[in-house]
Order: structure tokens, then C-alpha cells, then sequence
């Protein structure tokens, strides 16, 4: 990643993304902030340029708009001094599947997926004709756990993680870095948009601690990183299980446990 380059960070208003856009500025990278809220923006721009002497330009755009976010799409691919995309942005609904409205499920994809994806893929066609540049996918240990009852949050997570996954493979050759971000429970206002009491949550880690350590892993290079998570052989141990499966998948007859008995 080129020193000078600048960052562009998704859903940059508050939460996760303000931290990100305060630990890469006090990193001296320049700025573009895209959110939904201009007066927030704003002010979190200006803050970061007195404090940190570098250049935060706001970006407004809502990302559940086709439009809007070919807007940012198109500054990813023509701002040639963008070197990191911070795919941050994000939403959750509270109740359950029978209880989301359509609506409100087609919003959330396509904030959670659909956005990240078109910018993903903005980005990295530029990254790659350069040789360089990084994506940072924020993800959720909900795509890994569909007991926790977010069926379709958890749903676009696992998307994310797989696109991220799949994308480090295919792109560090051409000098891209993807890292998926897998936060869990994390003090954001994203609690109270769903109607959830982030109170009566336990175990919820502070938005800089889970930043902080995301970036611990962006600078190692990471594939994935989980900040929560203390056992790192736990997920050694997930990703040998993963992989050892892969020969298995090439079989040209069914599973014994699939096949008719003879009485049957």
C-alpha cells in the first residue's frame, strides 16, 4: 500500500467506521467518508483534519440506493490516489424472519451485500491494474454461528467472508490484500436501529479495542481476522476441517450413509 494513499470508508459516520477513519488518518493517509448523514460527516471530517493535519473529504450516499452507490463505485474507480477501501457500512433488523418485512430484508442486503460487493469490485479492478491496494471487508461472527437466530444478517456475513476469502486468493497475486473483519457483539448505534438494548447484551467490546485489533491483523496481512476470539487453533482447527472436506467433494457415486439398502 502506497504511503500517500487515501482511504475510502463505508458507513463512516460513527461506530466502526469513525474509528477507522481516526486510526488511518493518525496513520497519515487522506480521506473520503461515505455515509448517509452529510452533518455528521462534516463534523467528524473537520475534526480529523485539525487534528491530524490530513485532507477528509465527505462522501454523502445511502447505500440501499443503486444510484447512490454507483456514485461511490465510480469515485473507486477514478480516483487513482485510493489505495484502501473500508467496506464498513452496515444494517441489522430486529425479530425474526417471519416478523422482517420484505422491505426491510431488501434493505439490509442490500446495504450488507450488494454494496459491499459493487464497491469490492470497483475497487479491485483498479487495485489490480496497479499492482496494489487493500480491501477490508467488515463481516460478523454471525455468518458463522446460524444458532445466534439472525438467519438473514447471518447470511449476508457469510457472504462476506466467503467474497473476502475467495478475493485474497484471487487477487494477492496481482498485489491485492483482502482482509474480512469479523467483529462480534460491538458497541455501535447499529444496536439501537434494530430495536436491540445494548445493555442487556454481555460481552460487547468497545468499537477502538475491536479496530485496534482488526488493524493488528490488516498490518500482519491476515485473511481473516476475529478480534474476540482468544483460542487463535480454533479457527487453525476450522480451516483444516474446511480444507481436508475438498478431496472428499469428488466422488463420482453418493455417500455410503445415501445409498438404498437392499430392502429398502
Amino acid at each position: 500500500m502506497a504511503e500517500n494513499s487515501s482511504v475510502l470508508i463505508t458507513g463512516a459516520s460513527a461506530g466502526i467506521g469513525a474509528v477507522y477513519a481516526d486510526r488511518f488518518a493518525r496513520r497519515g493517509h487522506n480521506l473520503i467518508l461515505v455515509a448517509r448523514d452529510t452533518a455528521r460527516l462534516n463534523t467528524l471530517a473537520e475534526k480529523l483534519h485539525t487534528q491530524y493535519g490530513i485532507l477528509a473529504e465527505v462522501l454523502p450516499a445511502d447505500l440501499t440506493s443503486p444510484v447512490e452507490v454507483a456514485t461511490v463505485a465510480r469515485r473507486l474507480r477514478e480516483d487513482a490516489r485510493i489505495g484502501v477501501l473500508v467496506n464498513n457500512a452496515g444494517m441489522s433488523l430486529s425479530g425474526t424472519f417471519l416478523t422482517q418485512s420484505e422491505a426491510d430484508i431488501n434493505r439490509m442486503v442490500a446495504v450488507n451485500l450488494s454494496a459491499v460487493l459493487t464497491l469490492a469490485h470497483a475497487a479491485a479492478v483498479g487495485f489490480a491494474a496497479k499492482g496494489l491496494g487493500s480491501i477490508i471487508n467488515l463481516s460478523s461472527v454471525v455468518g458463522l454461528a446460524p444458532e445466534l437466530g439472525m438467519s438473514v444478517y447471518g447470511a449476508t456475513k457469510a457472504f462476506v467472508l466467503y467474497l473476502s476469502q475467495g478475493l485474497d486468493l484471487e487477487l494477492s497475486p496481482q498485489g491485492v490484500y483482502v482482509q474480512a473483519v469479523l467483529p462480534a457483539a460491538t458497541r455501535t448505534e447499529i444496536w439501537e436501529r434494530s430495536g436491540v438494548d445494548i445493555n442487556t447484551v454481555t460481552g460487547v467490546m468497545d468499537a477502538g479495542d475491536m479496530v485496534d485489533a482488526a488493524l493488528v491483523g490488516y498490518d500482519r496481512r491476515e485473511s481473516v481476522t476475529i478480534p474476540s476470539l482468544h483460542p487463535e487453533e480454533l479457527w487453525a482447527h476450522h480451516e483444516q476441517a474446511r480444507q481436508a472436506m475438498l478431496a472428499e467433494f469428488r466422488h463420482e457415486h453418493p455417500a455410503s450413509r445415501y445409498l438404498k439398502n437392499n430392502g429398502d
